[in-house]
């Protein structure tokens, strides 16, 4: 069983509750930086594909919430946590979190300077995050229509991306190697806005577009099926992600009514699916920032 330290419990419950009441979703964490609750469908290898839709807790960052009851409920449950993590790519602010590492025995604060000479973008005062093994977390906030992978080593070694479906440990969290904390001077400010150029290059170049078969078929459904599926909290960003792969497959225009009926399923208003549907268009065709 885990080691229960309540004082760091009660602490993480703390900063996990002010970060809410700034609008980022939270989720309980171990010393390990893992998910604080265990899956409850770990002993069930033939149970299907579950984002919380069960009703129980243990779906990592499904359960990230800024209700104040929901993630009281959430550390109760979890009286070992002495962390929390702070969920990526959800309203209002659209967390992209840039992680510097140093683990790597490169100079990753010098690769993303060199990236920001080769692409021609600044990297704008926002928060920034100190971890234990003297890296950075660099918080910036997307737009909303727009969903940036995670990745690793990607852009340069030692520089992690953390986006949608990902998380990053918030300040104030324990761990088995340190506490992480906010730099001097960046504690007030809120993420700020993600250069278009460096956006341009967090996400993955499109895929070259095929030519349109004569029905959308089985993958067409799949991903109407793929929206329709979708909870509050992931209807925007499973919509976009449908309709840049329906682009790139050259499904677009035939699959357009059908994403936007299931979106509107879901609770997105006709004009905002359109408005997501479009710039899926546009990102897929020309890339960001074009």
């Amino acid at each position: 069983m885990a080691t229960i330290d309540r004082q760091a419990t009660t602490l993480a419950l703390a900063h996990a509750l002010s970060a809410a009441e700034r609008g980022l979703a939270v989720i309980p964490l171990s010393r390990t930086k893992l998910p604080a609750l265990r899956s409850p469908h770990r002993d069930d290898p033939t149970a299907p594909p579950c984002h919380g839709e069960c009703g129980r807790f243990g779906h990592g960052v499904y359960d990230a919430s800024t209700d104040p009851r929901r993630i009281r409920e959430l550390f109760a449950a979890a009286p070992w946590a002495t962390g929390y993590g702070i969920a990526c790519g959800l309203d209002p602010h659209h967390l992209i979190g840039i992680d510097l590492d140093t683990k790597s025995g490169t100079d990753s604060s010098a690769a993303l300077r060199e990236l920001a000479l080769r692409h021609l973008f600044t990297i704008p005062e926002t928060v920034v995050v100190l971890t234990p093994s003297g890296g950075r977390h660099l918080w910036l906030s997307g737009p909303p229509d727009v969903v940036v992978p995670n990745s690793a080593g990607r852009l340069a070694p030692g520089i992690d991306i953390r986006g949608a479906g990902g998380y990053l440990v918030g300040p104030g969290s324990r761990t088995e190697h340190g506490a992480y904390s906010t730099a001097p001077g960046t504690a007030h400010l809120a993420p700020a806005p993600c250069p278009p150029s460096l956006l341009r290059i967090l996400l993955p170049p499109p895929r070259t577009s095929q030519p349109a078969p004569a029905s959308t078929g089985q993958h067409g459904q799949g991903l109407v099926q793929f929206v329709r599926s979708a909870h509050e909290g992931q209807r925007n960003t499973r919509l976009f992600w449908a309709a840049c792969r329906a682009y790139e497959n050259g499904l677009g225009p035939e699959l357009t009514e059908a994403l936007v009926d299931a979106a509107v399923r879901t609770g997105l208003t006709e004009r905002e699916a359109r408005s997501t549907i479009t710039s899926a268009s546009r990102m897929t065709r020309h890339g960001p920032g074009s």
